[in-house]
């Protein structure tokens, strides 16, 4: 993703009523599905023991009945395929930029 106006920010809210902000840092088409990398928002006072809790968010763009939303992967195999593609294309990137 480019960072040419800033990062982008979504508000989700879980299946619970839990609103929370993820700051999202990667996307990328993996058979036939968006996925998108994200971190946590953290509140300015939280302490570093307690962020380093907190890590690398995976969702999948799903679309039923003409809306679109976000989840995780079905599985611990979707989901380790698809962060081994994130950090093929972050290898990527580096290379590009190297």
């Amino acid at each position: 993703m480019q960072d040419d106006f800033g990062p982008d920010f979504i508000s989700l809210t879980d299946e619970d009523g839990n609103e929370f902000e993820l700051e999202v840092i990667d996307a990328l088409e993996y058979n036939g599905r968006t996925y998108i990398a994200c971190f946590p928002t953290l509140e300015e006072d939280t302490e570093e023991a307690e962020a380093e809790e907190y890590g690398l968010v995976i969702l999948k763009s799903i679309e039923e009945n003409g809306e679109s939303y976000l989840a995780t992967p079905d599985s611990d195999e979707e989901l380790n395929a698809v962060y081994e593609q994130f950090m093929l294309q972050l290898m990527e990137e580096e290379d590009e930029n190297s």
